[in-house]
């Protein structure tokens, strides 16, 4: 680390470099953090987190009680103890309030003054948070599995959404309805995630097995539809062409650049694949544990190098080098299934809710956030 200080002051050193070095030292040194907590709300399993990303302040979970919180994540006490507090919560006595589990909740991307939540009451909401009163109601058929706003979208204001049906749903925030439908999948969607590249290119995992690539744009069907074998038919079982794993596909996440997408599966394996191409790029991330029914949340480090995959797995959180497919650590310690991650890199800070309200919080890194159940009634 004095080298590159020296190297910098110097001159002859590009500061991100620094900054890289630096992220990846912190992310490699995890460790449990005793001095930090946050406020007990949720009273049941925790299912879904998001931070919104202009000032990486405020973080909302949405629980399987159907409960909405909003926390601070400042240390305004400038005391090395503290607790981070709810500033407000949509509880079970408002109103307004999910009436099912909420899977997904995402601040707008460009302010904090609107969240979205979709939940299994077959509804998606999308709140004031001033008033914490939802401005638009969205109504579907089905259980909702997961919505995802484009995080750089410029030119339209879409959400799609994974519901029972096949069907994705693009919701228009503009006009308040739903503008159209992307058919293709012959089961349930359990995710969709826009590209942080491309704001018209979108990503979509069902329980078919397979993950399409659209451009939102185009009247047809899908760009294409990812293929573990890479087109080699003397490799895939004539029921598995065009399948990205063999099994229900639950997860996706872009890399922040997003050159690449990571796609995981109930047939306990992660691919990652070339997002221009559709190609599978082979990395072998060996057995990666997944017996969720539902979206599996999961997450990619930002400003590392190497880059790092942050990825529930059973009881402990699996870390794994993008590129390389090696298993860098397991972080253990959680009573139960740890249910969805997220990293922010403005904070050293690694945050774990579970069902009864409990925390654990680890320090030594840039922003890992990390949502787990854990046995009510027990410590951690």
């Amino acid at each position: 680390m004095l080298g590159f200080l020296t190297a910098r002051q110097a001159g002859l050193d590009d500061p991100l470099r620094l900054r890289r070095a630096e992220s990846t030292r912190r992310v490699l040194g995890l460790k449990l953090n005793p001095d930090r907590d946050v406020d007990r709300v949720h009273g049941n399993g925790i299912n879904t987190i998001d931070i919104e990303a202009i000032e990486g302040r405020y973080m909302l979970s949405g629980g399987a009680d159907g409960v909405i919180v909003i926390y601070d994540l400042e240390n305004c006490s400038g005391k090395p103890q503290y607790t981070c507090k709810a500033v407000c919560t949509v509880g079970r006595s408002s109103r307004y309030v999910h009436k099912f589990s909420v899977e997904t909740v995402q601040w707008y991307p460009y302010d904090t003054g609107m969240f979205v939540s979709s939940s299994f009451d077959k509804t998606m909401k999308v709140w004031d948070t001033e008033t914490l009163k939802p401005a638009e109601v969205f109504e579907f058929e089905g259980n909702v599995y997961s919505h995802h706003l484009s995080p750089i979208a410029r030119k339209h204001s879409l959400v799609a959404v994974g519901t029972k049906n096949p069907k994705i749903q693009l919701c228009d925030l503009k006009s308040g309805s739903r503008i159209h439908v992307l058919q293709g999948h012959r089961a349930e969607v359990l995710s969709v995630r826009w590209s942080p590249r491309y704001e018209h290119i979108l990503a979509t995992a069902s329980a078919d097995s397979k993950v399409k690539v659209w451009d939102v744009r185009r009247a047809s069907g899908s760009l294409f539809t990812l293929d573990q074998h890479n087109g080699d038919k003397s490799k895939a079982a004539s029921e598995a062409v065009n399948t990205a794993h063999n099994g229900r596909v639950n997860g996706l996440c872009f890399t922040g650049d997003g050159l690449y997408l990571l796609t995981t599966g109930t047939d306990d394996r992660m691919r990652l694949w070339n997002s221009a191409t559709g190609e599978n790029t082979l990395v072998n991330y060996g057995k990666v544990c997944n017996e969720s029914r539902k979206r599996l949340q999961f997450t990619v480090s930002r400003g590392c190098s190497p880059e790092f995959v942050f990825v529930p797995c059973g009881s402990s959180v699996a870390v794994y080098a993008l590129h390389t497919g090696e298993l860098v650590t397991m972080l253990r310690g959680h009573y139960n299934n740890v249910d969805c991650c997220e990293f922010h890199p403005d904070y050293q800070v690694r945050y774990a809710e579970g069902p009864g309200g409990d925390y654990v919080s680890e320090r030594q890194m840039l922003g890992v956030r990390i949502t787990e159940n854990v046995s009510k009634g027990k410590g951690v």
